[in-house]
């Protein structure tokens, strides 16, 4: 069986964080089986794709369709990789832009992805941007329907942001690893099940962003909270309070060591970047819980 997921590709331009992170997010999925992955780039799509995306379905993207590409990262509509031992094809495709949540959800249906995910983004919610409507309905509509969605950094803004919450930007820029302390219901929350090695059996997490969610969606339980960042862990509940396969985190889980290392050799990332990423964090297990919820939901 091949399961198939939409991932929200929005540090497309950053390749080892971009690309290389999208991987990471895919591996512990791919080891139980062969992945489609549907990239999406709403942020460099033009208007006439969304249109097309929503009479056809899956409508592939190609270099004439995304007039705001950002050339530091050659465009291509097609990838195949081997991760896990499983075949995985990345594929770009559009999306619909206009952000209406019954229609969006008619072409999410279309489309039966087993998993959307959400990546971080150069962007920032806080400065709001026409393609964002789409994008955050697309996450809403996914989490309501009981798919499992997960937003990272950016996406975990932007979902709580869809969902009613304040995003707010700060003075200044956080970047480094420090321990995610888990609430009562964080710390039986299954996406948290993996590997804890902080204090008091914390997850250790690395952030780099300066915008910050600043209030709890209604409707969603906070699961956990760092030092410099209050709303770092949520997870979407129904409307009668009951827990939707859906999740928010402001750190990034795919960025291992590796690509840590190869973005500050290709100048993504400075010095002192470099120095604040060295701790070793958790992030790995959050996505392998990911995962398991992902395949649990296929059998």
């Amino acid at each position: 069986m091949v399961t198939k997921i939409i991932l929200i590709d929005l540090l497309v331009e950053r390749s080892e964080f971009g690309h290389g992170g999208n991987q990471e997010v895919v591996y512990p999925i791919a080891k139980f089986g062969p992945v489609e992955v549907i990239l999406l780039t709403p942020q460099m799509q033009s208007e006439e794709s969304g249109l097309r995306a929503e009479e056809e379905g899956l409508a592939p993207l190609s270099v004439l369709d995304v007039p705001k590409w950002d050339d530091e990262f050659p465009f291509w509509q097609e990838c195949k990789l081997e991760l896990a031992g499983n075949t995985v094809n990345f594929g770009r495709f559009a999306m619909p832009l206009h952000g209406e949540d019954e229609r969006i959800a008619n072409w999410i249906q279309r489309i039966s992805p087993d998993a959307v995910v959400c990546s971080g983004s150069r962007r920032n919610v806080s400065t709001w941007e026409g393609w964002m409507d789409g994008a955050a309905s697309l996450l809403r509509s996914s989490s309501m329907t009981g798919i499992p969605t997960l937003g990272i950094c950016f996406g975990h803004q932007l979902l709580c942001k869809s969902l009613g919450a304040n995003v707010e930007r700060a003075d200044t820029f956080s970047s480094g690893v420090w321990d995610l302390e888990l609430t009562d219901l964080g710390k039986s929350d299954v996406l948290f099940s993996s590997r804890r090695s902080g204090i008091n059996d914390s997850p250790v997490a690395l952030y780099s962003h300066q915008d910050h969610v600043t209030s709890v969606p209604d409707g969603c339980t906070l699961l956990g909270s760092a030092d410099h960042n209050k709303v770092t862990a949520v997870r979407v509940n129904d409307d009668q309070g009951n827990p939707l396969q859906s999740w928010g985190v402001q750190f990034h889980p795919e960025a291992a060591r590796a690509r840590v290392n190869r973005a500050f050799e290709w100048g993504h990332i400075t010095k002192e970047e470099l120095d604040s990423f060295q701790r070793d964090h958790d992030g790995a297990g959050v996505l392998s819980s990911f995962a398991s919820v992902v395949q649990a939901n296929l059998t």
